[in-house]
């Protein structure tokens, strides 16, 4: 009974040892990294009227929509190029009403390079929503390395 449990632990160790060992070698732990970039600066401009042609709100009733793009800076504090982030936050309207309901990713920045940049993405908001947007707990998180998607 001893033997088989002294060889069990030697046989789990010795498999860490070589998944370390890759891991460390090939940089696989690298995409597995995921970093906070802090956003800062932002704000909202209206779309192009090239891009706000036929903006229809997202889910099941289809209605007509304003067209805008939030864009602020991303601070990446890696010396790393940060890619596929994903963007958080909240957006309500002028009654304190929210833009987009029971979701919080609004958006991606494909790259972030290190120090500061800049970014934007684009949001419908349905017509009927009064202005000024309130743009709220923004922030993104990134992969090190290439992460398919």
């Amino acid at each position: 009974m001893r033997m088989r449990w002294g060889f069990a632990v030697l046989r789990t160790s010795a498999i860490c040892i070589v998944l370390s060992a890759l891991i460390w070698f090939t940089g696989i732990s690298d995409a597995w990294a995921l970093v906070q970039i802090k956003l800062s600066d932002l704000s909202y401009r209206e779309c192009s009227a090239d891009m706000a042609k036929g903006a229809v709100t997202a889910g099941g009733i289809p209605q007509s929509a304003n067209c805008f793009i939030v864009f602020g800076k991303a601070t990446n504090q890696t010396n790393k190029m940060i890619v596929n982030a994903d963007i958080f936050g909240r957006i309500y309207d002028a009654n304190d009403d929210p833009i987009i309901e029971n979701r919080t990713r609004l958006g991606a920045i494909e790259e972030v390079p290190p120090g500061v940049s800049e970014f934007e993405f684009q949001v419908n908001v349905p017509e009927s929503q009064p202005l000024p947007l309130k743009l709220l707990q923004f922030k993104a998180a990134g992969f090190t390395g290439t992460v398919r998607r």
